[in-house]
């Protein structure tokens, strides 16, 4: 019989685990996994079948009562036997007793939902290149986020995710190949996003902004650092003005997820949500 083991990812793993995922159509970020490491190295599990991966999944643990779980996959030749389900159970064992958050593909949706999972937003990816680059509203000055005091940046971010993600949130914004804009007005942050390079649109996430406006032009500067790649931007649809936002842009909705949770939907900032920072990790 084969030998099937659950181990913790290695550095290395983790960018297996991308390459997976660029073959979900998931178009991750080339340098996502430096972040995702970062945040919780001992929350990614890898299935073994004779040594050989064949399942993955990421169980962060954030703070003392969240979790987040991504990369739930199998390969498609091993699905259906079973393997995968043992890695979901050794994984939701290690978010015991915490509130669990996920980005659900359609299809997998049932089976969350079997598994104590309830939706409670849309999220869809919009593509393409931006129309225009809309102008800062008046007063708004757009800098460089790693010119911000970073606690600033993370006491601002704390407003929008449900933990304090700090060992997360300094690679994500200051890594290698990224760009990060911040929205400043009267000395306060009022907005903030990043892009990253992926295989094909470049994504941006998160964006954060007091006002459509200025998210419009945070996402219109990133856009024009690279004019020839498009953007992708997963909105949550339960704002419906960064909806309106990514279609008055001329962005294409092209994937989508459901956000979910096991407890109650966390208290954040969601008129002030135009974009998610990440399917895998939140």
């Amino acid at each position: 019989m084969p030998n099937f083991e659950i181990t913790t990812a290695s550095a290395d793993d983790l960018t297996m685990l991308a390459e997976w995922a660029h073959e979900e159509s998931w178009n991750p970020g080339l340098t996502d996994r430096h972040a995702f490491f970062a945040a919780d190295p001992r929350g990614f599990l890898v299935g073994r079948l004779d040594g050989a991966p064949v399942s993955c999944v990421s169980v962060v643990r954030y703070g003392r009562d969240f979790g987040f779980l991504g990369f739930y996959l199998t390969r498609p030749e091993l699905r259906g036997r079973g393997y995968g389900i043992q890695l979901w159970r050794a994984g939701m064992a290690r978010l015991d007793g915490r509130n669990v958050g996920l980005d659900g593909v359609v299809a997998q949706q049932p089976n969350y939902r079997t598994s104590g999972f309830r939706s409670v937003w849309t999220n869809r990816r919009y593509e393409g290149r931006p129309a225009a680059e809309p102008a800062a509203p008046s007063g708004i000055t757009l800098v460089d986020a790693r010119s911000v005091p970073f606690d600033r940046l993370a006491a601002y971010d704390r407003r929008f995710f449900p933990a304090d993600r700090d060992s997360f949130l300094a690679p994500w914004i200051a890594g290698p190949t990224r760009t990060s804009l911040a929205a400043v007005r009267d000395g306060e942050l009022r907005g903030l996003a990043v892009t990253r390079p992926c295989r094909t649109s470049s994504r941006i996430g998160p964006v954060y902004a007091e006002s459509p406006e200025v998210a419009g032009a945070l996402i219109g500067a990133l856009a024009a650092t690279d004019p020839d790649t498009p953007v992708a931007i997963d909105v949550p649809d339960v704002n419906p003005a960064a909806v309106r936002l990514a279609e008055q842009l001329g962005l294409t909705p092209s994937f989508e997820t459901a956000r979910m949770y096991t407890g109650p939907s966390p208290d954040v900032d969601h008129t002030g949500l135009f974009g998610i920072t990440s399917l895998e990790l939140g």
